[in-house]
C-alpha cells in the first residue's frame, strides 16, 4: 500500500466555474488529474484528498464531483473539507452521499491498518497571508478540532505511524511555527499533507520537507502539476 496526496481539486462537473481564469495552467486541469491519478494509483493505494474539492453550493449539487472522485484508482479516497467546500453539510449526510470507496474525515480518524490517518479542515492562522483580525475565534475553535482530530487518531493508533490530512497550511508566511504545528508535533505525527495555497506567490511561502520529526507535504494540485504525489508507503 501507497498513500498518495493532492488537494484543492476544485471540481466543477455541475456547473460553470473554470478554473483557467486562474491562469492558462489551470485549462483541463480536472482531465490533467486523471491522467495522472489513474496512471499512477494502484488498486491497493489511498489517496488523501483535503478540501476544496467541489465549487457545488449544496450537497446534491456535488454528486457528480463526488463521483469523479470515487471512480479514480484506489481502494479507498479520504476527504476532509476546505474552505471552499460550501456544499459540505452535517457529516452524517455528507457520509451517506459518498461513492463507496471514499470516507470523510471531520476532526477523527481512519485507521489504514499500517497507519492511521486523521483530519480536519483548519484556520487561516496569525501571520499567514490571509489573516484577518476577524479570524481569531474561527482559529481558537480550529485549533481545538484539530486536537479532537489528533486524539482520536492517537487512540486508534496505538504507537502505529499517525498521519494528519488538513486543508490549511499549519504555518505562518513566514514558515513560523503555531500552534497547528505545537499539536502535530505533541501528538507525534510523522506525515502532515496539506494545501489552500495557490500561485508562486503563496507556494513560496509553504514548508515542506522534515520539522520537529513531521515530514510536511504541500499537495495543492497546481503545486503538483495536477499530479498525486506518494506521501507515504509501506516500508520494505
Amino acid at each position: 500500500m501507497r498513500i498518495f496526496g493532492i488537494s484543492d481539486l476544485h471540481l466543477s462537473f455541475s456547473s460553470d466555474k473554470p478554473m483557467d481564469v486562474f491562469g492558462d495552467h489551470w485549462r483541463g486541469h480536472a482531465d490533467k488529474m486523471a491522467t495522472a491519478w489513474d496512471a499512477m494509483v494502484g488498486a491497493d493505494d489511498v489517496v488523501l484528498c483535503p478540501g476544496d474539492l467541489s465549487w457545488a453550493m449544496k450537497l446534491e449539487g456535488a454528486a457528480l464531483d463526488l463521483g469523479w472522485i470515487g471512480a479514480r484508482p484506489g481502494r479507498l479516497k479520504i476527504l476532509t473539507r476546505g474552505n471552499h467546500d460550501y456544499w459540505w453539510s452535517a457529516i452524517g449526510k455528507v457520509r451517506a452521499a459518498l461513492p463507496v470507496g471514499v470516507v470523510a474525515l471531520q476532526n477523527d480518524a481512519v485507521d489504514l491498518g499500517d497507519v492511521v490517518v486523521c483530519g480536519s479542515r483548519l484556520w487561516t492562522c496569525p501571520g499567514a497571508l490571509d489573516w484577518d483580525s476577524h479570524d481569531e475565534k474561527i482559529y481558537v475553535r480550529e485549533v481545538e478540532r484539530l486536537k479532537l482530530s489528533l486524539e482520536a487518531g492517537h487512540k486508534l493508533a496505538a504507537g502505529r505511524p499517525l498521519i494528519a490530512a488538513i486543508h490549511y497550511p499549519p504555518f505562518d508566511k513566514q514558515q513560523g511555527s503555531t500552534a497547528y504545528s505545537a499539536l502535530l508535533e505533541q501528538f507525534g505525527v510523522a506525515v502532515c499533507v496539506y494545501g489552500h495555497l495557490h500561485g508562486r506567490r503563496a507556494h513560496r511561502t509553504a514548508f515542506e520537507g522534515e520539522r520537529a520529526g513531521v515530514r510536511y507535504h504541500l499537495i495543492a494540485c497546481d503545486h503538483l502539476a495536477f499530479s498525486p504525489v506518494v506521501v507515504w508507503e509501506r516500508p520494505a
